[in-house]
């Protein structure tokens, strides 16, 4: 498996959109502006990841200013972090998980934060929950969690 940093190999970028775009209920143009925005010189945020197997994209996540949610102060957001059915519970997501941690720490940010409905997935990783979040546009609450990269 590879993990790779759409920045650095931006002949990834249409596919993953459509593959970011299959998982979840945005459109892939959202997707393809986040993901050409993160190719612009010095630019820390926006940034998307992907999971290859044997040249398919088989999970994903990206790093975007705020994830849907009421709390703008609390920023950047992992978002969209997805791994196809078929690998889960092999690691992969931790994995993706430390080398975008790491990767966001090589580039000056010093706390990540995620939204989730998951409990207990994140702690493993050394996440911890920090407070509840309105959902934008919705009624729901979800979970907020943070890592200190420091």
């Amino acid at each position: 498996m590879i993990f790779l940093k759409l920045r650095e190999h931006k002949e990834y970028i249409q596919e993953a959109a459509s593959w970011f775009q299959s998982k979840w209920d945005i459109p892939k143009e959202e997707y393809l502006k986040s993901m050409y925005e993160s190719l612009l010189k010095g630019t820390t945020i926006p940034q998307w990841y992907i999971m290859l197997k044997d040249n398919s994209i088989i999970g994903g996540l990206g790093v975007i200013e705020n994830d849907f949610h009421d709390r703008k102060d609390l920023t950047p957001n992992i978002c969209a972090l997805y791994v196809n059915e078929k690998y889960r519970r092999q690691g992969i997501a931790g994995h993706m998980l430390k080398q975008v941690c790491d990767d966001m720490k090589s580039l000056g940010v010093k706390r990540l934060y995620l939204v989730t409905e998951h409990t207990e997935f994140y702690e493993k990783y050394d996440w911890s929950f920090l407070c509840m979040v309105q959902e934008e546009n919705e009624p729901n609450t979800l979970r907020m969690y943070s890592i200190n990269l420091d």
